[in-house]
């Protein structure tokens, strides 16, 4: 399978904890796409909210990827260290963006209701300036008013399909900077994917209804919007998201033959036939044929 131009995927991890299957699923998924399409596939921790990065966490992803023979390609990005593109993507948006003086609570009791991915979505009460004797506690950007789909962000899903969202009514003005400090995950995955030139974006459904507000962003920023498919996520008895908040266990390959055992069931989560392989070499040779004739069999039934 080839594409009109190079393509540039990437797995971008928080740093949270050690993978989990989860997380092993959308990184499968990404590095399939990117081997399908003979492309690139970059490695990007996304530690930008420090507070919650776990000692070790990271290396200890770096070390179960290769050990599972995913090897990315070029240096490791850290969000981390990156700051300074992110501030200098906030100032480029200027007339976009306002102070916000309201804390969680104030939030919470004046939400106009939630996001479809659980966030509340924001009033405006601080759209046309603080209020007297307040102070700034984050930064939002103004979404455009609801007028007919003037406001509508939509795009087309690799998997999912066609996907809209009216930000005004779905979302409200997002944070682009917290009140601690850290700047938000929504400006910095669409300046990291800009700047690293990344073509397609494989990720797990659970991020789908952050996609417009990221389409937005770039709208606004004058950066190209990827390409996007979303896995469905991996849940576990209750139908809960597989995190470490709902007991999903660290991952951890010792030998050859439990990494095989761990990309089996990575690939059976996403109804990949890849047989009974016993070594790495063999499962690889048989999940990217697998991944490619998903894609074309998910094409034919849409087209």
């Amino acid at each position: 399978m080839s594409s009109p131009e190079k393509y540039i995927g990437r797995f971008a991890p928080s740093p949270t904890g050690r993978l989990h299957p989860g997380s092993l699923v959308a990184a499968l998924a990404s590095y399939l796409d990117a081997k399908t399409h003979h492309g690139h596939w970059l490695l990007r921790i996304e530690d930008v909210d420090e507070g919650r990065t776990a000692a070790g966490a990271a290396e200890s992803m770096l070390e179960l990827l290769a050990a599972l023979g995913m090897q990315w390609d070029g240096d490791v990005v850290w969000q981390s260290r990156r700051k300074h593109l992110y501030q200098a993507a906030f100032e480029r948006l200027h007339g976009h963006t306002y102070p916000c003086g309201c804390n969680r609570r104030e939030i919470a009791d004046s939400r106009l209701g939630l996001a479809p991915d659980g966030a509340a979505i924001y009033p405006g009460t601080c759209r046309h300036g603080l209020a007297p004797g307040r102070s700034a506690r984050s930064l939002r950007v103004r979404v455009p008013d609801a007028s007919g789909n003037a406001d509508l962000i939509a795009f087309d899903d690799r998997l999912a399909g066609h996907v809209g969202q009216h930000l005004e009514r779905e979302s409200g003005d997002f944070v682009l900077k917290r009140a601690d400090g850290f700047w938000a995950y929504q400006l910095a995955v669409v300046v990291d994917d800009a700047e690293q030139g990344v073509t397609d974006v494989v990720r797990g459904a659970d991020l789908i209804d952050s996609t417009p507000r990221q389409i937005y962003l770039q709208h606004l920023l004058g950066v190209p919007t990827p390409r996007y498919l979303h896995v469905p996520v991996v849940r576990n008895e209750k139908g809960e998201k597989l995190s470490k908040q709902t007991g999903a266990v660290a991952l951890v390959a010792r030998d050859e033959a439990e990494a095989v055992a761990l990309l089996r069931d990575a690939a059976q989560a996403l109804a990949l036939p890849v047989g009974a392989p016993a070594t790495l070499a063999a499962f690889w040779r048989n999940a990217v044929p697998a991944w490619a004739a998903m894609l074309e069999a998910r094409q034919a039934r849409a087209a």
